[in-house]
């Protein structure tokens, strides 16, 4: 069963829609099929969003790459294919990757590893195994093994 809006109504649900916050092209195609919408009216309400400047992925590329990086403490592997898997273009990853300076990167990088380093040694586990699950969270986060491997020397 197809619920059926006209374009008008399309158009005006999927401006608040991205009003709301950023989006990228592949979370309003995903809203749009949500909705019932049909294939020519998904990419007439589409370019009317880019035409109206309400969608556009440099734009939501460089804030979601500033935001996961200074927010959650991501690293530029995990940015990248969470990028990726929204379909976003290399051009505007590699822009907005640029945005973050190698000095920033690693200094945000050595507090974070730090950090996760002490509250895992108040644990009291043995070394191996706070080892472990510190590089484990390192990479889960997207941080390079490179800067991970260097730091645990660092540490230990």
């Amino acid at each position: 069963m197809r619920n059926t809006q006209t374009l008008n109504e399309l158009k005006i649900r999927l401006e608040r829609y991205c009003a709301y916050q950023e989006r990228c092209h592949q979370e309003v195609q995903t809203k749009l099929r949500q909705l019932g919408a049909f294939r020519d009216d998904s990419d007439t309400v589409i370019s009317h969003l880019i035409q109206n400047d309400y969608l556009n992925e440099t734009r939501f590329t460089m804030l979601y790459v500033r935001s996961k990086f200074s927010n959650k403490k991501w690293g530029k592997k995990r940015i990248v294919n969470e990028l990726k898997q929204r379909k976003i273009t290399s051009y505007n990853i590699d822009k907005a990757l640029a945005q973050i300076s190698e000095e920033n990167y690693r200094m945000t990088f050595e507090t974070l590893a730090e950090k996760r380093w002490n509250q895992l040694k108040r644990n009291k586990e043995p070394l191996q195994q706070r080892k472990k699950k510190w590089i484990s969270y390192l990479q889960y986060r997207g941080w390079e093994n490179d800067l991970i491997f260097d730091a645990l020397n660092k540490l230990t």
